[in-house]
């Protein structure tokens, strides 16, 4: 965002609250989103970042031992597939075919426009688009019409936790993760993914963009219609035009703005979950791991429900693992693995050190006394994740992304009273997920130029908790609040070494 406006010809000012930026998944998907928006800003993706594509995507672990690895080569699917369940292979075909359309339906006619208005929802285009959608399915009914077994079943459908969703309560039409895996691939930029963060700022800071780090505790400026700025910490008041918020949006509207009843409603929409997550260093290698792996329970069911429905900590979870080294070697020291683990976990479940079930399932690895290897340790929780990424109630990836609140449900990315305050992130449209939120920014942008207009720059000192600034022409001072919370499941491994 900060990079768009800059480009456009705003003068920006970041303000983030902690002393670094970004961080995010480790799985890149929907590579397209990032060369576009690299194209739109002047430059070219590759100039800047170096991609390896992963194969294969990852490796699953089931609770029996047996593993089945997914790749985008069709040769070794149908060896994969075929040794699971026979005839999968053809099945599997029909699958990632039904599912194109909800990658291209969504792509096209969701993630690129936005829904202001109820009637934006009411068009002939998207009337014909709902039952190509299969939004009355959930995931893992839709991915049960096609495979017999439980592990394909369980293979084909986990991948709604990339959006902190169950797989029995997430529309079939996030199967357009599985199609985006195998039809874009899976891919890693060398050198972490805060390389990608690095390169944005390094575009917007040639842009005239300014970055302000540990800004803390700012408070809205408002009067009858619109956001006149932010007072910081030391009550230093931040005068400015225009506001667009890039944190948490729930958080927002309960730290810094009014309360209404609107602030209410939000606090008891449905959230995604949390997470434990653990860096470990470790003194070896472990040769049994892929770059990623996940590690599927075998009451699967129970596992989602512990998390969405008891809210807590599953008794048996399902897990992520991420070693970079293997994509990049320059990850880790010579003769070592640094690793990241993903438990995901109801939201503000009680914090612990560790997780001995974590301990426990790794087993499946054939590696006797794996805590033994572990010669360093961070370890974040749903309470980090809420104190020091002001992600309300510890969820990692926002708001949901149940029927009820996506398109025109989904909280607005303008302000109903302040007409001057706009929202980019997880929690507002189109939804959560490094990609799509590279889509909301740029349509969010794309509305406030068309709105302002931008030729000339301008000087404005702005200061705040994660907030920036910028302006415009006719001397429009904008203040970007690019309210910078980590949100996705991953923080960059960056942020272990530091």
């Amino acid at each position: 965002m900060a990079a768009r406006l800059a480009h456009a010809g705003f003068q920006v000012d970041v303000y983030e609250k902690n002393s670094f930026s970004g961080g995010g998944p480790s799985l890149f998907l929907m590579p397209q989103i990032f060369l576009d928006t690299f194209t739109d800003l002047g430059e070219s993706f590759h100039d800047h970042v170096q991609l390896s594509r992963c194969d294969p995507n990852y490796r699953l672990h089931f609770h029996d031992g047996d593993t089945l690895e997914l790749s985008s080569d069709l040769a070794t699917m149908r060896d994969q597939l075929e040794r699971i369940e026979p005839g999968a292979f053809e099945r599997w075909l029909a699958f990632e075919r039904a599912s194109a359309p909800h990658y291209d339906l969504s792509v096209k006619n969701v993630l690129s426009w936005n829904f202001k208005r109820l009637l934006d929802m009411a068009t002939w285009r998207n009337v014909k688009m709902l039952p190509r959608l299969h939004i009355h399915l959930s995931l893992y009914r839709f991915v049960s019409s096609f495979f017999k077994s439980d592990k394909l079943r369980k293979a084909f459908s986990f991948q709604s936790m990339y959006m902190g969703m169950s797989p029995y309560d997430a529309p079939a039409t996030y199967s357009l993760l599985q199609y985006t895996e195998f039809a874009e691939g899976i891919w890693y930029p060398i050198g972490g993914y805060h390389k990608v963060v690095d390169s944005l700022e390094q575009i917007a800071r040639k842009r005239g963009a300014r970055f302000h780090y540990n800004a803390r505790n700012p408070n809205s400026s408002d009067s009858a219609n619109e956001v006149r700025g932010i007072t910081l910490e030391d009550g230093t008041q931040i005068d400015a035009d225009l506001v667009v918020c890039n944190a948490d949006l729930v958080w927002a509207y309960t730290k810094l703005l009014p309360r209404t009843k609107y602030t209410s409603r939000l606090e008891n929409l449905d959230q995604t979950s949390s997470s434990f997550s653990f860096y470990w260093g470790l003194n070896r290698t472990v040769p049994e791991l892929l770059a990623h792996n996940i590690f599927l329970a075998e009451h699967y069911r129970d596992s989602f429900d512990d998390i969405f429905v008891r809210n807590s900590l599953p008794a048996e979870p399902s897990f992520y693992i991420h070693v970079p080294s293997r994509m990049d070697p320059s990850a880790a020291p010579v003769g070592k693995d640094a690793v990241t683990v993903l438990v995901p976990t109801g939201i503000l479940t009680p914090a612990a050190a560790s997780d001995p079930d974590v301990m426990h399932q790794l087993y499946r690895l054939g590696v006797p006394d794996f805590s033994k290897l572990i010669e360093s340790e961070v370890v974040n929780t749903p309470e980090t994740w809420r104190e020091k990424f002001n992600l309300y109630k510890g969820s990692i990836l926002g708001l949901s992304h149940s029927v009820p609140q996506v398109l025109w449900f989904r909280p607005s990315t303008s302000h109903a009273l302040y007409d001057n305050l706009y929202f980019v992130g997880a929690s507002t449209h189109p939804g959560t997920g490094v990609p799509v939120v590279l889509y909301g920014a740029r349509t969010v942008a794309g509305e406030i130029v068309e709105k302002y207009g931008a030729t000339n720059k301008s000087k404005v000192d702005v200061s705040g908790k994660l907030l920036g600034g910028a302006v415009i022409s006719g001397g429009w001072t904008v203040l970007v609040a690019l309210i910078v919370a980590v949100f996705a499941l991953l923080v960059s491994m960056t942020m272990m070494a530091s």
